[in-house]
This record gives structure tokens, sequence and C-alpha cells, in this order.
């Protein structure tokens, strides 16, 4: 099933099955089908349509997001004390 672009006899164009062509019609290019339809004018001035800008799957980052918690000055020392001496959290807590 092969499509082609034909023009008839009073010059309208259109696209149809290669077995359908009668004998009256003539086969044209792509180019000179879009040229004679309009639609090569249409994509020109109009664009092609198609998804909204910034659409579809959206980027994965390398980073996981960063969580922001308020602690107190002394949290955040033992946190930061904690980090420095390589304390295990999970062993102070079964003390």
């Amino acid at each position: 099933m092969q499509y082609v672009y034909i023009k008839d006899s009073e010059g309208y164009v259109s696209k149809k099955l290669k077995s359908e062509v009668c004998k009256g019609e003539k086969i044209i290019s792509e180019k000179a089908y879009l040229k004679a339809s309009g639609l090569a004018y249409y994509e020109k001035t109009f664009g092609h349509g198609g998804a909204r800008e910034n659409a579809g799957r959206k980027s994965k980052f390398s980073q996981p997001l960063k969580i922001q918690m308020r602690v107190t000055k002394e949290e955040k020392d033992f946190i930061s004390y904690a980090r420095e001496h390589g304390l295990i959290l999970a062993n102070l807590m079964k003390v």
C-alpha cells in the first residue's frame, strides 16, 4: 500500500493509493503537492502544532532533592560533631 500525490485534470491535488490512480490523473512530487494544496504555506506560517513546550518526560537529576529541616544551634553543632568524629547514630540509639 503505497500512497502517491496526484493532480487531476481540473488542477486539484490529493493523496491516494497507487492502485486507485485514474487515467486523467497525473502523479506529482510531495513538494509540488504541499505547494499546490497550501499545506506548505500553512506549515511555514503556523508551524506544525504538536506537543506543548516542555511537555513529555521530565529529566532525572543525578542528585536527589535536598531536604531542609529547621534545627537549633545546639542540634546543628551536635550533627557536625557526630560527622567529624564518625559517630553512628544507630549505635547511640541502642544505648
